[in-house]
């Protein structure tokens, strides 16, 4: 998104709401105090902070870059890898001698028993539970034991948030004479009026398995947040069978159809963005983290909606980039102080430009007045307060990612029934709670 040059506030209606969610979150005027253990060092005494994440958008090495000009003694190395790549070595890297300071989880299943600190501690020295509405911060949370999500021991803190909904050309839709709207019946409707006149109704690219994204918002309408969120959370009993068979039908109904580009499953996520940025596709089914590119591409022809079911309750997939300090971590208490950082204003800014949504200091962040994150802050403070916020499915167990993308590429390919991929996804769900 480009550097706003008119100092435009998102405190106009949507970042004081956002500030609001974000509970009370420090005065932007008290410095962050640097913890014990960690004072400013001389050149010749720097201490290095390791960071290992799969995040891509530039937002960590940015804040690594600005965490260090306020601890001069702190010299912050972030190593990316893609997601598949980082969940693979993740376990053996967290127990291993080379383990790094921080670590971003994906997903709290992947860390080995064990393997992570538990960060209450860091939590009251700093003062996260006023910094972070209590909600965002327990998906971080879990039981001893591990199978119950929400509640325990904090293992990972935030480091701004996503949110998944429905990105849709503006110019498409004004040509189909569609008002945007994300649902089953929206988007039946969109799949006939956009096939008729020649448009590509749905843009997506499932290699990886993003297709679940449209799985899971149709059946989070359809579950409500509350049942959905028992699901994620591996709360004992649960299923997705009331809004599960819905969205797998769909899905399969779609493909069938021709509402999908041809062979989604050969198509990466980022080449998808890069056809909707060019103009193919009516909706694009995203997250947040991909709004730079989409506004670049589309600059001020491009909106975004959340999902919304029939009782006219808002729903929308969110969590957070967080990270983890491993036990075997040599600086924890540096590594702290970087977590602790990204509830500065500054982090902020960093973090919205990156097209993420900050908890802290909302009020604070400028904009570009015609840019689509306006439209997702919007729907981020309309999902929260219909309480319609969802952890991701992919991170209910450890292996939800890999049975998902497999089971979606299958279920697009026509390769299975909508009845069996969801089978398949309760199996991998029971066999971890």
């Amino acid at each position: 998104m480009p550097t706003p040059t008119s100092g435009t506030r998102l405190a106009t209606t949507a970042a004081a709401a956002l500030l609001a969610l974000g509970s009370a979150a420090c005065d932007a005027a008290e410095p962050h105090v640097q913890p014990a253990g960690v004072a400013p060092a001389g050149p010749s005494d720097y201490t290095t902070l390791t960071i290992a994440t799969s995040e891509d958008s530039g937002m960590t090495k940015l804040l690594a870059a600005a965490f260090h000009t306020h601890h001069l003694g702190i010299v912050v190395e972030v190593r990316t890898d893609p997601r598949e790549t980082h969940d693979h070595d993740l376990p053996g890297l967290l127990v291993s001698d080379a383990a790094p300071d921080l670590v971003l989880l994906n997903s709290l299943g992947i860390a080995p028993p064990g393997s992570i600190r538990s960060l209450d501690d860091y939590a009251r020295q700093h003062g996260w539970e006023h910094t972070y509405p209590s909600g965002l911060l327990d998906q971080w949370r879990t039981s001893d034991d591990g199978r119950q999500l929400g509640g325990g021991h904090l293992w990972a803190a935030p480091a701004g948030f996503s949110l998944v909904g429905a990105y849709y050309n503006k110019d498409l839709a004004n040509r189909l004479s569609i008002t945007p709207a994300a649902g089953r019946k929206e988007f039946d409707t969109a799949c006939t009026k956009a096939k008729a006149a020649g448009v590509l109704p749905i843009q997506l690219g499932n290699q990886q398995g993003h297709a679940s994204l449209l799985f899971q918002s149709l059946t989070d309408t359809v579950e409500g947040a509350a049942k959905a969120t028992d699901w994620v959370n591996g709360r004992t009993g649960t299923t997705l069978q009331q809004g599960g068979p819905e969205a797998a039908t769909a899905l399969s109904e779609w493909a069938a159809r021709g509402c999908f580009p041809a062979d989604p499953n050969n198509r990466t996520l980022s080449s998808a963005v890069t056809a909707f940025g060019a103009g193919a596709g009516l909706y694009f089914v995203d997250g947040s983290w991909d709004a730079q590119p989409i506004d670049q591409a589309l600059h001020g022809r491009v909106g975004f909606v959340p999902f919304v079911g029939e009782n006219g309750r808002a729903t929308g997939i969110g969590t957070s980039v967080a990270y983890a300090i491993p036990t075997r971590a040599r600086h924890p208490d540096a590594a702290a102080a970087f977590l602790d950082y990204l509830n500065s204003p500054e982090a902020a800014q960093i973090e919205f430009n990156a097209g993420f949504l900050p908890v802290a200091h909302a009020d604070q962040v400028t904009t570009d007045p015609g840019g689509v994150m306006n439209d997702i802050a919007d729907a981020w403070i309309r999902v929260n307060d219909d309480n319609g916020l969802v952890n991701f499915f992919n991170n209910s167990t450890g292996t939800m990612n890999d049975t998902l993308t497999a089971q979606s590429q299958r279920l697009l390919a026509r390769q299975t029934t909508p009845a069996a991929f969801l089978a398949a996804v309760q199996e991998d769900w029971q066999h971890a709670h």
